[in-house]
């Protein structure tokens, strides 16, 4: 074991009855974290979550190794069946971009292993979208504040009223962003579930909708919920429980409530753009903060 665990968690871990069949560390495939096959040196400091959704309309390469075109120095940190993985610079920051299958469960495959193996500090989900309040239009970008929980893989980590929190530096920094680039942007909730249909008032196989699913819509249009997606629960979940910074930037392909229909890869450009000129005035934030050796970002410090 190469890490010492906190002791919170020594205590269970020791009294595991199964703690000697299973690897402490997970999988690995000559020396790698198997899932994603990183090389933990090669992760940067700030890692964006992408999946590999054709509603974004992705080009021909996967979303990681397309933005990795954007970075400076690129190089390949990690690739297996299920995730791809490109690290480089971009206005000093260095970043990186992973890119696998959808929802919060394929999610934590990624988080577990970049959360144990590397020392990045800040995760964000970068992707598409539903609008689910009159409030945002297609195209609109989504700066989440906080994430609805109403997914089971967070539910297997934490009890329902822990609030799955965007870090305040993140939300400040892809706001920032925003408003520098023009972008038509929203500060909100998002709510993430498992079922890209039912749970969010979307018809399944000829028509099936339980009772209670069909007021899904009205519920986020009373509570204030701007957009649906599957995976923003599961990557900050799993980042502010593990002490890091999470956060999510998604585009609005279409919105339920107002009958706007869908457009492929709707304003998803624009959320590429913010996301890695926020990375990049979060570096800035960060280099503020050891600056005055402080843990947070005030605005007296400045990003210069």
């Amino acid at each position: 074991m190469s890490k010492e665990l906190p002791a919170v968690n020594r205590e269970l871990w020791d009294s595991y009855k199964y703690k000697d069949n299973v690897p402490l560390e997970g999988l690995a495939i000559d020396g790698r974290p198997a899932l994603t096959g990183i090389d933990p040196s090669k992760v940067g400091d700030y890692v964006l979550v992408f999946v590999r959704d054709p509603l974004c309309a992705y080009d021909e390469d996967d979303p990681a190794t397309q933005l990795s075109k954007r970075l400076e120095n690129p190089v390949l940190a990690g690739r297996t069946g299920m995730f791809t993985t490109w690290t480089g610079t971009y206005k000093g920051a260095r970043v990186s971009a992973i890119s696998g299958g959808s929802g919060s469960p394929e999610a934590e495959l990624c988080m577990v292993e970049l959360l144990e193996h590397t020392d990045a500090s800040t995760f964000l989900r970068v992707g598409g979208s539903g609008g689910t309040n009159e409030k945002v239009r297609p195209g609109d970008l989504v700066i989440a504040k906080g994430i609805v929980r109403d997914d089971g893989l967070s539910a297997c980590y934490v009890s329902s009223g822990w609030p799955a929190v965007c870090d305040p530096d993140v939300v400040l920094a892809l706001s920032e962003a925003a408003h520098k680039l023009g972008a038509r942007y929203h500060i909100g909730l998002t709510r993430s579930v498992d079922s890209d249909f039912i749970q969010g008032g979307r018809p399944s196989v000829r028509g099936y909708l339980r009772p209670h699913q069909t007021q899904a819509v009205d519920d986020c249009r009373r509570m204030g919920i701007l957009n649906g997606d599957r995976e923003a629960s599961g990557i900050v979940t799993l980042a502010t429980l593990f002490g890091k910074r999470g956060g999510s930037v998604c585009s609005v392909a279409d919105n339920i409530a107002t009958g706007e229909k869908f457009v492929a890869g709707a304003g998803h450009a624009a959320a590429i753009d913010v996301a890695l000129e926020g990375v990049a005035i979060l570096a800035g934030m960060d280099r503020a903060k050891a600056r005055h050796g402080s843990e947070h970002w005030l605005p007296h410090m400045g990003t210069e």
